[in-house]
């Protein structure tokens, strides 16, 4: 199969005129099987990666239930997510456990939908202080045991973990397990020097920036200037029109340059679905149009799939380019992933999507097959 006729995303040089080819499910120097897709006057792209979202189409990864993950899946490889790393809230440790053997079944059965790449384990590592939609009943000590135990029932696939480094024990917490899972600062308190000493013992990422920490001002850095400080580290970014204004997404780009931002969706159970309410971790969700919120008015999660976000952040002035970078490349990177699957280079996953000019979905093909 060869795409032709398209602007195909290339690392160094942006968007070039090339073909992308592929024989079976790996992507190849050329093609001998004589099919095409005709692909003039739009763009080419990596299949995305969300790496922060918790469900959609009615169904929450949290609900440790096989069927939602399944439909939760093939709902996001329509939308041209070609591998997804879905998050957990918090959660009692049983439900927890059960959520990562879902995950583990779901990947060795090899079920339809994007690939399952890794679970994000959100909570319950968090300060009640800055919760969010997080339950504060359900809330745990930085537990290394707990942690493991995660991993081991979820055979592997924990990738990311999220911590509020001002809680007792989270810098030892951290130091030990920086080898094992991408561990991210989330749901804090923390000024600059807490955070600066996170990423110092091993932290590499923001959960969310800007969203449940303190603001970034000239006397009071916080999180987001320890991360500015920290260039092994990336930040998450909700680019959905709801959670960053216009101007912060633009300046989160200026000032971690598109290398280190990870567009994520953050969606909940309600994306792709209607108005109304449903639950998020336990908790009722009010969902009007494309805003979520608990009852007292607390942002909860997104309802935008993380192809939107990437539209909206091109709308809001970033690069096209920069915010393929960011949905597809760094998240790629940030759960070590890169290697199989993120750009369109000869080897890799033959994951691309097709986007027409004004950047509507045309075509999504997966493991090399067009899905749709």
């Amino acid at each position: 199969m060869k795409i032709t006729g398209g602007k195909v995303f290339d690392l160094e040089r942006g968007f070039v005129e090339r073909d992308v080819c592929f024989d079976g499910a790996l992507l190849t120097p050329d093609s001998q099987d004589g099919q095409s897709y005709d692909a003039a006057g739009c763009y080419v792209i990596p299949g995305l990666t969300d790496v922060h979202f918790h469900g959609c189409r009615g169904a929450d990864l949290s609900d440790g239930d096989p069927d939602g993950l399944q439909t939760m899946a093939e709902y996001e490889l329509s939308r041209g997510v070609t591998q997804i790393c879905p998050a957990g809230m918090t959660l009692l440790e049983e439900q927890l456990v059960k959520v990562c053997k879902t995950a583990a079944a779901h990947k060795r059965a090899g079920k339809p939908g994007a690939d399952l790449v890794g679970v994000n384990l959100e909570g319950p590592f968090l300060s009640y202080a800055k919760k969010g939609a997080q339950n504060g009943d359900w809330l745990h000590a930085p537990d290394v045991a707990m942690l493991r135990r995660l991993e081991e029932a979820s055979e592997g696939l924990v990738k990311l973990v999220s911590v509020a480094p001002e809680e007792p024990g989270a810098l030892d917490f951290i130091k030990a397990v920086a080898e094992e899972v991408n561990v991210s600062v989330a749901h804090t308190t923390a000024d600059y020097d807490t955070a600066l000493a996170a990423f110092r013992a091993g932290a590499r990422e923001v959960t969310h920036l800007f969203n449940a920490m303190p603001a970034f001002t000239h006397r009071a850095p916080g999180v987001v200037g320890a991360a500015l400080d920290s260039p092994w580290s990336r930040v998450e970014l909700i680019s959905d029109g709801i959670h960053i204004h216009p101007s912060v997404v633009r300046a989160t780009f200026q000032m971690f340059g598109p290398d280190r931002v990870v567009l994520i969706s953050d969606t909940m159970r309600a994306a792709g679905m209607s108005d109304g309410e449903y639950d998020l971790g336990g908790q009722n969700v009010i969902v009007k149009g494309p805003l979520a919120t608990l009852a007292d008015g607390t942002i909860a999660g997104s309802v935008t799939d993380l192809m939107a976000c990437m539209k909206t952040a091109v709308s809001f002035g970033i690069p096209l380019a920069d915010a393929v970078r960011a949905a597809a490349v760094n998240p790629a990177k940030a759960i070590g992933i890169f290697d199989r699957v993120g750009s369109l280079e000869p080897g890799k996953r033959a994951n691309a999507v097709v986007l027409g000019p004004d950047l509507e979905l045309k075509a999504v093909f997966f493991h090399g097959e067009k899905v749709v």
